[in-house]
């Protein structure tokens, strides 16, 4: 079937920038990926991953490690795993 009908959206510049450089190295046209998202969403009958709200919990987490806050540094991957108990 051919290709004639146009999506047009808005986004941040940042934004844009960044996804075209990661579709860049996945060898993929801003195009390709909204087609490969369109038929996903076809495919799926809806959205192709999950969309939620996050807890209290996990709102306050994400606001303590942009802060620095509540970090476990580990110096290396055994002390990860030690750190983790395992």
């Amino acid at each position: 079937m051919p290709k004639s009908a146009t999506i047009r959206a808005r986004t941040e510049q940042g934004l844009k920038t960044e996804v075209e450089t990661i579709f860049h190295e996945l060898g993929i046209s801003a195009t390709e990926a909204i087609n490969l998202f369109y038929r996903q969403v076809k495919l799926h009958n809806g959205l192709p991953f999950r969309v939620k709200i996050p807890n209290k919990v996990t709102l306050q987490t994400f606001k303590n490690t942009d802060a620095g806050k509540d970090l476990v540094k580990c110096k290396d991957a055994d002390d990860f795993f030690n750190k983790l108990g395992i």
